[in-house]
């Protein structure tokens, strides 16, 4: 079997997991759906491919797509040796992904790099 992929939550300097907090925000029954599709890239990566995973055009993000009633979306980046960290989460209600949300997550993606 192909090794798995590395998944890691974007923790800011006070130790804390702003994906995951947003994740235990959300009801059971999406949370599950989330973790489902982290499940699915964590066994298949970049091969997963629409609908659940899609790339930010002019941008390094990834957008991590669960599909349902409530539009979730997860901004993550990919790194060498198969890991992929999340940096961001929100409910998409429009059909483009907010510039607010992308400005969140390449925050983050700028603050992670000023730390590794």
């Amino acid at each position: 079997m192909a090794e798995q992929w590395k998944i890691f939550l974007y923790k800011t300097p006070l130790g804390e997991t702003p994906v995951n907090k947003f994740i235990l925000s959300l009801n059971l029954k999406a949370q599950s759906k989330i973790y489902k599709t982290i499940e699915l890239l964590r066994v298949y990566g970049i091969a997963v491919g629409l609908p659940h995973i899609k790339k930010l055009i002019g941008t390094e993000l990834w957008e991590l797509r669960i599909i349902g009633s409530d539009n979730i979306r997860i901004l993550y980046i990919t790194l060498t040796g198969k890991t992929f960290i999340l940096l961001h989460g929100f409910k998409k209600k429009k059909q483009k992904t907010p510039t607010k949300d992308i400005k969140i997550a390449k925050y983050r993606l700028a603050e992670y790099k000023s730390r590794t």
